[in-house]
């Protein structure tokens, strides 16, 4: 079995010293992090390296030496020092890497020593790694299939990908190695990805120092406002039911949950956390700058103004057409014969409720701009919460749409549910409520004759209550699908991980799904030579693995459950109901 090499292409141009990294037996590989420089003391060498296992948890040793291309004179020497530090070390397999001059082939040797005596040379890959990008990346998942089928062309096929999922995980967490320069006094010195030094910003520092006491704050403040929220005052109705109905409040909540999170003192226990955390401060700074956005264009120009002017005739508008409608209903509509009688009634009862709902617009008239201007205010929230506004307002001036759909969705359902049970009446069936079934029944002659004379009048009233079902159903949809849309931006906004995108596409190596090697050129004698390259997650991916949980106020009924709602006549609610089973 060949031993793989892990070397980081930052350590190329390291001084003479010692490989250190970490020996993993399972997989027969061993990863370089660090060159250590000569001059140094070996006992001074194994203190610090037992202080980064404790501080990082990580079997981090000696795993052989290193040598940069030196004159001729002084290469048989430094070949005979560099064995004799395998017996300080007592590291097996001993790992000797040689960079030659004027060559971009190096020697490679690994030595292992036989309890019998005598030593013997494994055969070597290297693979060559960015260290920077190993470091500051996630692999997901630990075991995908593009991990595999990278780890298989290393020249043999294995079941999961461990080897990687270890590799990521040993330069991930040997972050304490990594806080130790070239620059630094001390007697151990390193060349690594950070061996120049750690980048720093006088701001960043500053918002890191200042984040604290804010976190704390904003912690009070929102602990506050989420006991007012929870006391009992607001669990009494009707101010129960507008917090669980109205879709502001249901943003607003949702956001507060929001906020709570990012203003946890708490530090994030893994990745997958920070991520959470990172993804709903975008998602919130974009909400609040669109809504921000938003509120300056509608208070330019007056267009607020213009709005609430345009309203009212919108409105006269919209009844006039409704009242055009009962009219043709009343009549001959499309050539079909309706019942009069019942025709009339209908007719004249709804066109007295659209005559009560253009009473309530204009006496609303004078204050439509000030609420508007108000509502327009609240985008400084953020545009999700401007849209819920949104849907509500819709919901509150399409109210005698939503009647009109009650009223005759309830004479629909209770003609379909007495049609079927007279139906049940006439094959000598009833309807068992204990046992939730149908059985059979005896009826005497008058049961049976009452029952037909009720069958025919509903048969016959069917059509005309059925027809006014259709149209006001029809209306009704119209209206929930509008507030669909303005849903489902609001949740896309909520739910869509903004950062991960950025990061995705700004700097794709922080999310892998796997790596894969590049064969580089080879020459005879020398060993195998592979290049290490990440491959990033897909966006689909990355919208699936972070996709940030939103609320769901609306109930998501499956096109067969909602045909059979419609055909029956059970109402169809922009809202959940407790209990409610989803198909």
């Amino acid at each position: 079995m060949a031993l793989k090499v892990f070397f980081p292409t930052c350590c190329s141009l390291a001084e003479n010293g010692l490989l250190v990294g970490r020996w993993i037996p399972e997989q027969n590989s061993a990863v370089v992090l660090a060159v250590v420089h000569f001059p140094f003391v070996p006992g001074q060498v194994k203190q610090y390296l037992a202080e980064v296992r404790r501080a990082a948890q990580v079997e981090v040793s000696v795993l052989g030496s290193w040598s940069n291309s030196k004159p001729a004179k002084e290469e048989k020497s430094l070949d005979r020092f560099l064995e004799d530090l395998g017996t300080i070390f007592s590291q097996d397999p001993w790992i000797q890497l040689s960079k030659e001059q004027g060559s971009k082939f190096w020697s490679c040797r690994a030595t292992r020593k036989h309890p019998g005596g005598g030593d013997e040379e494994d055969e070597i890959v290297l693979v060559y790694y960015d260290q920077r990008k190993v470091m500051l990346s996630q692999l997901h998942p630990p075991g995908a299939p593009q991990a595999r089928e990278a780890a298989a062309s290393l020249g043999r096929q294995v079941e999961n990908a461990s080897e990687l999922a270890a590799m990521f995980d040993t330069v991930s967490q040997s972050k304490p190695l990594f806080m130790k320069d070239q620059y630094d006094e001390g007697p151990v010195k390193l060349t690594h990805w950070q061996s120049e030094g750690v980048e720093a910003s006088i701001i960043v520092e500053l918002v890191k120092q200042a984040s604290v006491p804010t976190c704390v704050l904003l912690s009070f403040l929102l602990s506050l406002v989420s006991r007012v929220c929870l006391s009992r005052a607001l669990t009494f109705w009707p101010l129960s039911f507008i917090w669980s109905k109205l879709s502001t409040c249901q943003q607003l909540r949702h956001r507060l949950q929001h906020l709570q999170v990012l203003c946890s003192t708490g530090k994030a226990p893994d990745q997958a956390q920070l991520m959470r955390k990172a993804n709903i401060f975008v998602s919130i700074l974009l909400d609040v700058t669109l809504g921000i956005l938003l509120m300056y264009w509608l208070y330019q120009e007056n267009r607020i103004g213009h709005l609430a002017n345009a309203l009212i005739p919108m409105a006269d508008l919209v009844a006039e057409q409704l009242q055009d409608l009962l009219q043709w209903l009343m009549g001959v509509p499309a050539g079909l014969k309706m019942n009069r009688a019942l025709d009339q009634v209908l007719g004249r009862f709804f066109l007295y409720h659209i005559h009560l709902w253009i009473s309530y617009i204009h006496l609303m008239s004078p204050f439509i701009e000030m609420i508007l201007w108000y509502v327009a205010l609240s985008a400084c929230l953020g545009l999700t919460v401007a849209l819920s506004i949104l849907s509500d307002i819709i919901a509150l001036l399409t109210f005698h749409i939503y009647c009109f759909y009650v009223y005759g969705a309830r004479l629909y359902c209770m003609k379909i549910y007495g049609l079927s049970s007279l139906w049940r009446l006439f094959r000598g069936k009833k309807w068992n409520v204990l046992r939730q079934r149908v059985d059979s029944c005896s009826y005497d002659l008058d049961q049976l004759f009452i029952g037909t004379l009720l069958f025919t009048i509903l048969l016959f009233l069917l059509p005309t209550t059925a027809l006014y079902y259709l149209v006001f159903t029809l209306l009704r949809l119209l209206v929930v699908i509008v507030q669909g849309l303005i849903h489902l931006l609001v949740d896309l906004v909520n739910s869509l991980p903004f950062y991960s995108v950025l990061l995705r596409l700004c700097r794709s190596y922080r999310l892998a799904s796997g790596v894969k090697f590049r064969v580089l050129e080879q020459e005879a004698g020398k060993p195998l030579r592979l290049l290490m390259q990440i491959n990033p997650l897909s966006y689909g991916c990355v919208v699936r693995t972070y996709r940030l949980p939103t609320y769901s106020c609306y109930p998501k009924d499956s096109w067969g459950s909602l045909c059979k709602k419609l055909f029956v006549g059970e109402l169809i609610y922009p809202w959940k109901h407790k209990g409610e089973k989803q198909d």
